[in-house]
This record gives structure tokens, sequence and C-alpha cells, in this order.
């Protein structure tokens, strides 16, 4: 009865820690809270899906969000937490198993050059709301750009010298030495897309470029959209309903095992399996469903074949053959009577 006592107890504390862990919320992908304003922003309105067949999809239709590069002599083509729309081959610099994961790119001079892997995470740059991809396409070297000035300052400085060997002397040690980055020292391009509120409801979401950096490494974009006003969370529950009135149920029967267990061995002074609440109840509950038990089986137990059936059924036929034989024996001494009065 104490291993009752202690299993119910223990059901009882797992099924409210169990509940309690439902109720913990798991962060979505592409959403954030503000650490400042505590707002919640949800960025996966925005999220370009690919057509998929048999439902209609007006996004998948127009394809990602595209921004116009203006002077820097490129469109750009990007989506927000997510791989673009368009499928890709040949992407610059980049395996092919990350085609399918490059969330922002441009094509130019006959080649796709990515400016960043999908990231579902945005993050705050104090106010600011940013969503950032890295590593796209290797950025341009910047090592030709610094030998070449270096190579044409050297030789500005030894026009005037008197002493030709001591310039070509000078020359060698001064000449820069060609360096060839490793892999550990590649830069790739990345994205950063600023999103800024775009109060109107009612308002397209728009995507601008903004700039890119001299090495053609980082580039910028601004984003306009609702979505990045803010607002409160919506509660989801984590249980259904029939699973909300489950750990009710469970519970209630749980402390109902407990506490008569506890009133009857501490108040009405109860051992053994007396300790259970209302026992008298339970035990003819358990009674009568033995009762049923028994009835049962033995109903089905006379459909089953025998001795004793096929005894019964012997019985029977020496029985029908002597009922059979007694008219015979009486029909035999009638007619005996009647010889012997004949005879006379």
């Amino acid at each position: 009865m104490k291993f009752l006592f202690y299993s119910s107890t223990v059901c009882l504390l797992s099924a409210q820690a169990a509940f309690a862990a439902s109720n913990t919320k798991v962060p979505k992908p592409c959403t954030t809270k503000s650490p400042t304003t505590d707002r919640y922003y949800d960025l996966n309105p925005l999220h370009r899906s690919a057509h998929e067949e048999g439902k209609k999809n007006k996004d998948a239709e127009e394809g990602s969000w595209h921004a116009k590069g203006y002077d820097y002599g490129a469109n750009f083509t990007l989506n927000f937490c997510g791989p673009v729309v368009e499928e890709l081959e040949h992407v610059a610099d980049l395996d092919k198993d990350l085609w399918r994961n490059v969330s922002a790119y441009y094509e130019k001079g006959g080649k796709t050059y990515s400016i960043g892997l999908q990231n579902s995470e945005p993050i705050f740059r104090g106010r600011k709301l940013v969503l950032n991809y890295t590593g796209g396409s290797l950025c341009q070297s910047s090592s030709t750009k610094r030998s070449l000035s270096e190579t044409s300052f050297s030789e500005r400085a030894l026009v005037d010298d008197d002493d030709e060997d001591d310039d070509d002397d000078e020359d060698d040690e001064d000449a820069p030495k060609k360096h060839k980055p490793s892999k550990s020292e590649e830069r790739r391009k990345s994205t950063i897309i600023s999103l800024l509120c775009e109060s109107d409801p009612l308002a397209k979401t728009s995507v601008s470029f903004v700039a890119a950096s001299l090495d053609e490494c980082t580039y910028f974009f601004e984003a306009r959209t609702p979505a990045a006003c803010g607002g409160i969370e919506a509660a989801s529950q984590a249980l259904s309903p029939g699973g909300v009135f489950g750990v009710i149920l469970l519970i209630a029967v749980l402390a109902y095992l407990v506490g008569g267990c506890v009133y009857q061995r501490t108040v009405m002074h109860q051992r053994g399996w007396r300790q259970l609440p209302n026992y008298g109840m339970w035990a003819s509950v358990a009674g009568f469903v033995k009762d049923l038990f028994i009835i049962a089986t033995s109903s089905c137990a006379r459909c089953l074949p025998s001795r004793r059936g096929y005894s019964r059924v012997s019985l029977s036929q020496e029985h029908r053959g002597r009922e059979t034989r007694r008219p015979s024996d009486d029909e035999n001494r009638l007619i005996d009577n009647l010889d012997e009065e004949w005879d006379d």
C-alpha cells in the first residue's frame, strides 16, 4: 500500500511538471523581441516560398524580392528568412550543395554571385532591426590593389637616385612579395538588411539597395514593411483541448487517491487495501466484474465439445431404441393371447 501511495505522489508531481513544461514557449524562426520595448516582431509574412503542386501561391508567381542596383551595374534578388525562390545554377565560389541555401544574389558579367546564405534569426542593433546573411561568394581580393600602390610609390621615390646599382638593390629589397590568401584569410560576401517600420498597414513591402563596400564584400539594403512595426505576441496553446482535459482529469484522480489514502490511514486508522477511499464500493464493483467473468466463461464452455456431450447423445439414442422396442413386444404379447383364445 505504501508503494501505491508513493507512486501516486510521483505521478502527481510528474503530471504537474509536464503541464508546466508544455507551457514553455519555444521561439519561432524568423521572430524576435526588442530588448528595449519588449515588442514582438514576426518576419515570416515577408518570406516567399516556392510554388507547390496543386496549390496556388501568388508570391511564388512573383518570385523573390527584387531591388534595383542603379549605378552598381546589376540588380539584386533576395528573400527573407529563407532561400530565394529561383533555382540557381553555377553560383561562383560556392559548392553545389549550397546553391539551394542562397538567400541573396546578383548576376553580373554572365556570372551569378551569392551575397549571403539563409539566416532565420533577426537581431537588434540598438533600436534597429537587422537581418544578416553571410557566407556568399568570395570577395574581390584587395592585395593586388595594395601591391600596385606600393610599387608605384617605390618607383617614384627612386627616380632621382644617382647610383643605379643601389637603385637595383633597393628595388629588390623593397619590392613587394606576392601573397596568395589562404582559405582562412578568404573573405566572403555578406548582406545586411535594415528593416524599417511602415505605419500604413495597406502599404506594400519595398526593398531598396543602399550601398556596397569598396571591396564589394558587404551589401546594404533597406526594407520598409508593416511587419517591422512590431506588436504583441499571440499566446499559443501548446496542448489541445483534449490534452488539457486529460491532464486535469489525471490530476483530479491522483488527488482523490492520495487524499483518500491519507484520510483513511490517519483518521480512520485503516491498513492494507482498506486505506483506499470508498473501499467497500470498489470491492463490490470488483466482485460484480468477477461474477460477470465467471458467467461469460461458463456460457462459452457450454458451446465447446466434451465427453459429457457425446455420452448424452449416446444415452438418448439408447432411450429411443428402447422406446421403439416396447411397441413391438406389446404387439407380440397381444398376438399370443389371441392365438390361445382361438385354440380354446
